[in-house]
């Protein structure tokens, strides 16, 4: 049995850069809506914070989408 050892990093990196990405994309979608939240506590608005947040979701759950579609396929 032999390893293909650059195939296996390669998968590796992938895979740490991919999870990386998706989990500071989510944490800049909970951060937004934090912002947002925090503006209509102080009588504020930040309508841009709202639609970023929900930007940042949709591209998380379109990322799952297409890991599961990966998978299915």
């Amino acid at each position: 049995m032999k390893i293909d050892w650059v195939a296996l990093g390669t998968v590796f990196g992938v895979s740490l850069a991919a999870t990386v990405a998706l989990v500071g994309l989510f944490t800049l979608g909970v951060a937004a809506l934090s912002r947002h939240e925090a503006a209509g506590a102080h009588g504020g608005s930040a309508p841009l914070a709202r639609t970023g947040a929900f930007a940042c979701f949709a591209l998380c759950a379109a990322a799952v989408a297409y890991g599961i579609y990966l998978i299915v396929v």
